[in-house]
């Protein structure tokens, strides 16, 4: 466990292995717990100091009332990872991210590539307006504090919500449940707004450095043709689309996601 301070607040991170840097971004309503057990088996091989970051207003990391249209957005997380860099003496390292990290960890390779080796998405919308309804709704002011004036109808959409996200439906609802107790209204609304006016198809064909996306043909969260748009603006990209998945192909997929991710990183 571990934390530095960022010019918007204590930054929450963990650590674990040795050798190459790797930065692991969390999903919108999720924190590096997600993470865990990839961080394990990554870090097993001996050769990768595993990096999982909380984004700012999720997590363990510090929440922000003030000025909430600029703390949580896609731009301000990609500073985040890069003042995380900055602080730990990291010049350059490969980042994955999983739906709005992967998203951020794109935007961190198209704004610094010398930074990062090697890039990864996972369920990821290059382009906002592959959401589901649902998540573009969340976005908006009125809506968000409905739902937070009334847990219970918050909980209930996200029980219902569940099955469509995971197969293992009852360890994802509960994850993202304890994660959402440490989410404030801004963070939740905020982060999923600038996630959905985010399009980043005009500027990826300068992702140069190799790339992975790995996309559930299931997912109902985000619409799985993001494969096609990666696919068709990056060309060299290894593009995974998984018959069996869903938005979490770590949870659905676990054995063959961790090795596709290791065998990617040793390419």
């Amino acid at each position: 466990m571990g934390s530095l301070v960022t010019d918007r607040g204590v930054l929450h991170f963990e650590m674990i292995g040795r050798g190459q840097p790797l930065i692991l971004l969390h999903c919108w309503i999720g924190s590096w717990q997600f993470w865990r057990k990839t961080m394990e088996f990554l870090a097993a091989s001996g050769n990768y100091r595993v990096y999982a970051l909380d984004f700012w207003g999720f997590g363990e990391s510090e929440r922000q009332d003030e000025e909430p249209h600029k703390a949580y957005t896609v731009r301000s997380f990609v500073s985040m990872v890069q003042q995380f860099m900055d602080r730990m003496g990291i010049e350059s390292a490969s980042v994955f991210g999983h739906s709005m990290g992967g998203t951020v960890a794109a935007s961190l390779a198209l704004t610094w590539r010398h930074r990062v080796r090697k890039v990864a998405v996972v369920g990821s919308p290059l382009d906002g307006r592959s959401l589901s309804l649902l998540l573009k709704l969340s976005g908006n002011a009125w809506i968000s504090k409905l739902l937070w004036s009334f847990p219970p109808l918050l909980d209930f959409i996200m029980w219902g919500y569940s099955p469509l996200i995971a197969h293992d439906r009852d360890n994802v609802y509960h994850m993202t449940r304890n994660t959402l107790s440490q989410t404030t209204m801004f963070s939740f609304s905020r982060s999923i707004d600038s996630l959905r006016r985010t399009d980043l198809r005009p500027e990826l064909h300068k992702l140069t450095m190799p790339t992975l996306g790995i996309y559930g043909l299931g997912d109902w969260v985000v619409n799985p043709n993001q494969a096609d748009v990666m696919a068709q603006y990056v060309p060299h990209a290894q593009v995974e689309r998984w018959k069996r998945s869903r938005h979490f192909p770590m949870a659905d997929e676990p054995e063959r996601f961790n090795q596709t991710l290791l065998d990617f990183l040793k390419d």
